[in-house]
């Protein structure tokens, strides 16, 4: 720096704190925002930096901030910002002079004369010079001196201050790091308490990230138990000239953040003993959010010890309490910035009134008379009474004041402080008009799926009057206990039963309506039943008066339908709103089946099964009968006709009726010689049998022998004599009617 030159530039930095947190002072913007500090003699704002010094002779500048930072309480802090030393310089000295970083008692307010980058003789703090002129050689250099102490060497200049213990002077950094050019360089200057010497500094500097100096400094002169400074920057010119410039300036200096600087509890005097007593220490969450995360500690005001037991301070007239709020991680400054203000005044209960609900019209109602507005003040004890003989005489007190069953009445309160004050108030206890409710029934018809069970729409159920709000329950018990609540009001699906609705009104009392749920069951027909006809016939389908309404699956809205033949129907039956659908068949009648036919003779029996008996029987088609049995039938190809109870078209069998043999004699005479059937060959399944009259088989006609048997048995004659025969066949119909021929032969042979 250049003797005799008065520079002195003081950059504060912007207070931008942030909210209830920290504080953080910087220089930012573009153009730079100033507010909250002084800007002193030449130092003025350029775009996004502050302009100390223009390049001339004899300029002086600064910046700081207007208020002043205590730093007792501080354990570590940090500044950091950028510089630049430019310009045209003398012709006889070059550039000159350089800046300083300051925290200083006495800072600046105007042009400084004398030597010093600015520093006011005698002024006494933390300095930190960027020195850009040799004073012994008049030449350029590049040096960085710290004193933390009193500028008041010769010529005020601290590149000559040699304290020991609390300056430092840097080698010349004009090779590695100039300070004068173009481009900004960045400076950080931490600052922590020295463990090993508290009342010293650690004190570390970096140049563009280099560290520079990191030493402990002691205080010495007017630094000596200095408590708080005014954080800036100054710079000087003399005989030589240049542009000092500052920008991006933070100071960080972050203390505990509290809520509130004073805190005004109520406290008050016992009126026999003139004293209180409180815990200074319950009010600690009033200062900060996690009071267990720092240390407190109290004073009064004036005092620098310590008061010994915060937890039981007495007091008698108005007392102002000091806080002092420590961050036991060092993380933060202390904040001694916090006040408990004590005023005692007479403390005085006041009579307040609650309001409950009669709920459901139970005849009381439930009341947590800690809620009665009595007092304001925290910490207090309430003691309740039913009377006031009773709060007089400390009897019946009540003992479940939070859930208290009453009616409308008066009771009494006793409040003690917790500085012993006691007063008496009266609370009334008021009952809210009830909520008026009526049962009533929903009917709903009954889900097709499943006829047992309807959809209600539970909101539809006029249980009161007004806009009321509503709450729906299964059960009584679930409507009293607020469970198991009905979200789904609006399609409610049940069986008949009944449900219960929880009535609201504005202020918040309620009453229990009962709703009863009526499934209405589906209602069909009586008369509209199954129907069986034949197949080619047509009916009617009548569903019987009484409807509000029919809807048949043909399209028809009439109560009939006619001309309709075999087929599954429906039909919608309305009764009321609901609609029933009922369903019905109409049967094609089974036809009977001929089983089978026995022949014996000229007799033809007919054997019938299925259909719907009684039967009829024909040969014609015309004549019919009763009887099963057709006598005097006459040989050959002929028919048999069927009905059964519905007369519906007759069935019809093919039948053959075989010639009949009585005699057979078997002597070669070319007549009567053999009984031939071979004209009954193209019948499906055809049986010739001879028996004797024992029932001995003795012959089998077949396709082998073609059907004829000419009275002999194994190749010899049989015996003159009775015999039986068995034929039986399939008719070649749809159905393969059995059919079974029988009768007797007289065998003659010749002995």
């Amino acid at each position: 720096m250049k003797k005799n030159i008065l520079f002195f530039l003081l950059v504060t930095l912007v207070c931008l704190p942030h909210k209830a947190f920290s504080q953080t002072y910087q220089l930012t913007g573009n153009p730079v925002n100033t507010t909250g500090w002084d800007l002193v003699s030449d130092a003025i704002v350029s775009t996004d930096f502050i302009r100390l010094t223009t390049d001339q002779t004899s300029r002086y500048g600064a910046i700081k901030l207007a208020t002043p930072i205590t730093l007792s309480y501080c354990d570590k802090w940090k500044v950091e910002f950028d510089f630049r030393i430019d310009g045209n310089g003398t012709t006889q000295f070059g550039r000159g002079d350089g800046f300083t970083f300051w925290y200083l008692a006495n800072p600046p307010t105007g042009f400084v004369s004398g030597g010093g980058l600015g520093i006011p003789a005698n002024a006494s703090g933390l300095m930190v010079g960027f020195d850009i002129f040799n004073n012994t050689t008049e030449g350029q250099m590049s040096k960085v001196h710290v004193l933390y102490g009193t500028n008041n060497t010769a010529g005020n200049n601290i590149e000559y201050n040699n304290t020991p213990g609390s300056t430092f002077h840097s080698p010349d950094l004009i090779t590695t790091q100039p300070f004068v050019g173009d481009t900004y360089k960045h400076v950080e200057v931490n600052g922590e308490t020295d463990l090993s010497n508290p009342t010293n500094w650690i004190i570390k500097i970096r140049i563009d990230g280099v560290l520079i100096a990191d030493q402990s400094f002691a205080p010495s002169g007017g630094a000596v138990g200095m408590t708080q400074g005014y954080f800036g920057f100054s710079a000087a010119t003399g005989g030589a000239s240049a542009r000092h410039s500052i920008k991006n300036a933070k100071v960080f200096v972050d203390k505990v953040p509290i809520l509130s600087n004073t805190i005004t509890p109520f406290v008050c005097t016992n009126p026999a003993t003139g004293n209180g007593v409180v815990d200074l220490t319950s009010y600690n969450s009033q200062f900060v959010n996690n009071p267990g995360n720092y240390i407190f500690t109290y004073y009064l005001l004036g005092s620098s010890t310590p008061i010994a037991n915060p937890t039981s301070f007495q007091y008698s007239g108005n007392t102002t309490i000091k806080v002092v709020i420590k961050d036991p991680t060092s993380t933060l400054c202390d904040n001694g910035d916090g006040v408990i203000q004590l005023d005692p005044t007479p403390f005085a209960a006041e009579d307040a009134s609650l309001t409950g609900c009669n709920n459901n019209n139970a005849g009381t109602a439930t009341f947590d008379l800690n809620d009665a507005a009595v007092t304001t003040l925290p910490g207090v004890i309430k003691e309740f009474y039913p009377t006031l003989s009773d709060l007089n005489a400390g009897t019946n007190q009540i003992t479940n004041p939070t859930a208290y069953a009453s009616g409308a009445a008066t009771i009494y309160v006793r409040v003690t402080t917790a500085q012993g004050c006691v007063s008496t108030a009266k609370i009334t206890l008021n009952i809210h008009p009830v909520v008026v409710v009526n049962d009533t029934e929903i009917r709903s018809c009954f889900l097709e799926a499943n006829p047992s069970l309807a959809s209600f729409n539970l909101t539809t159920a006029i249980v009161s009057q007004g806009g009321l709000t509503k709450k729906y329950y299964p059960s009584l018990t679930d409507a009293i206990d607020d469970t198991n609540e009905i979200t789904n009001a609006s399609a409610y699906t049940a069986p008949s039963g009944v449900v219960y609705i929880k009535v609201f009104n504005s202020n918040g009392c309620y009453a229990i309506a009962k709703v009863t749920l009526t499934v209405l069951a589906p209602v069909f027909s009586r008369v509209l039943t199954d129907q069986t006809i034949c197949m080619e016939s047509k009916t009617t389908l009548d569903a019987g008066p009484g409807f509000k309404s029919y809807e048949w699956s043909t399209g028809a809205t009439t109560q009939s339908i006619s001309n309709v033949g075999v087929g599954t129907y429906w039909v919608k039956l309305k009764t009321g709103e609901c609609v029933s659908l009922q369903t019905v068949t109409i049967y094609a009648a089974e036809n009977p089946v001929v089983s089978n036919i026995d022949i014996s003779g000229n007799k033809v029996t007919v054997y019938v099964k299925g259909g719907t008996p009684p039967y009829q029987y024909s040969m014609d088609n015309i004549n019919w009968q009763d009887s099963n049995i057709f006598t005097n039938v006459a040989r050959g190809e002929t028919k048999v006709f069927v009905r059964d109870s519905y007369n519906c078209i007759p069935i019809e069998i093919n039948i053959t009726v075989p010639n009949l043999v009585n005699v057979i004699t078997p002597n070669d005479d070319g007549i009567n010689d053999a009984i031939d059937y071979s004209a009954l060959a193209n019948k499906r399944g055809l049986e010739i049998n001879i028996y004797d009259r024992y029932g001995a088989q003795i012959f089998r006609a077949d396709q082998s022998n073609r059907y004829r048997w000419d009275g002999t048995a194994n190749g010899r004659r049989v015996p003159t004599g009775n015999y039986w025969y068995s034929i039986s066949w399939n008719e070649n119909n749809t159905k393969n009617t059995p059919v079974k021929f029988s009768g007797w032969i007289i065998v003659k042979n010749r002995d």
